[in-house]
């Protein structure tokens, strides 16, 4: 009797479990047929097409900065044929003094230091000679900055020993190392691009010396360059890179090397349009230099292009199209 009482209880929980699996069966079903028929919404920065078949992707200036991207406007340009060499700043040495002590004794004063900017005839140190025991004072023979100072506070200062080397910074030396190969295409008066590395750009001046003897031990030889230096801008003692100008021609539209990229085998430059889309713009390539290239077909002269970092718009772009495939 108690085996039968079981079975039966055994039986309805059974049939009330179907029961409730059919019940929430059809809602499920409901649920994800309603899950499909929902379109996913469009990103933001998703991929269009314009009335040419030209790629775009919708992205706003504030992502752009955000990533590092800058713009410029396409414009003429003169591209040059140059030939690069290395080289050296250095203080000019037709302004550098050596500052000697008139008589030895010791340093009862230092006024001035490394660094130091200085008048003609202000006060370096002063020494107290051994011969007469007076001080006298060292001064300075012209204006400009202490490069070096070799004496000390109570040190003996001798006359066969320069206690500061004053340098007029206003000018500077660009000693320029020539292969002997390349010897025979520059010339006095050349016009040479200096590129210091600093971000601020390339400095333009021209060959003023070639030296008549080389190097024997790096089969080069020195031609020098010598640039205004007002700003303190070159610092003697950086290395610096140079191009000798061999020719030059301008073009009408020309862009910055970094913005050229390949899509989908395509050459294109990344174009801003109404303000808020980037295009991929296919473009036909002309001339170049190390700088710029010319643009003979697709982009004209005063549209906004993505100058620098333009790998990142190619990246955003794929991911883009990925998301609206």
């Amino acid at each position: 009797m108690k085996t039968s009482s079981t079975l039966i209880i055994a039986v309805i929980a059974a049939a009330l479990g179907a029961y409730g699996y059919s019940m929430l069966a059809p809602v499920k079903v409901a649920s994800t047929e309603q899950a499909a028929d929902k379109k996913p919404e469009k990103p933001n920065d998703h991929v269009e097409q314009d009335e040419h078949g030209a790629d775009r992707i919708r992205i706003s200036d504030v992502k752009l900065a955000a990533a590092g991207v800058t713009l410029a406007e396409a414009a003429s340009a003169t591209l040059t044929d140059t030939l690069s060499f290395n080289g050296i700043l250095r203080a000019n040495q037709e302004t550098v003094v050596q500052v000697t002590p008139r008589f030895p004794g010791v340093a009862k004063s230092i006024q001035k230091r490394i660094g130091d900017k200085v008048g003609k005839d202000d006060l370096l140190a002063a020494i107290e000679s051994n011969q007469s025991l007076t001080v006298y004072e060292l001064k300075a023979p012209i204006a400009g900055t202490i490069i070096e100072r070799q004496i000390s506070l109570g040190e003996y200062a001798s006359e066969q020993k320069p206690a500061f080397v004053v340098a007029d910074l206003s000018t500077i030396w660009v000693d320029l190392s020539i292969y002997r190969q390349d010897l025979k295409r520059v010339r006095l008066d050349d016009a040479v691009l200096i590129d210091p590395d600093d971000g601020r750009g390339e400095i333009k001046g021209k060959i003023s010396y070639i030296a008549p003897i080389g190097s024997s031990e790096t089969q080069t030889a020195l031609a020098r360059v010598v640039l205004p230096n007002s700003e303190g801008r070159l610092r003697p003692g950086l290395f610096v890179t140079a191009r000798l100008i061999l020719a030059a021609r301008n073009v009408a539209v020309a862009v910055r090397r970094s913005a050229i990229q390949t899509l989908e085998n395509k050459t294109i430059v990344f174009v801003r349009e109404d303000n808020d889309k980037i295009e991929a713009r296919p473009v036909e390539l002309g001339d170049s230099d190390p700088g710029f290239v010319e643009i003979r077909a697709g982009l004209s002269a005063g549209e906004r292009y993505v100058a620098e970092n333009s790998f990142v718009v190619k990246a955003e772009m794929g991911k883009g199209d990925a998301d609206h495939d």
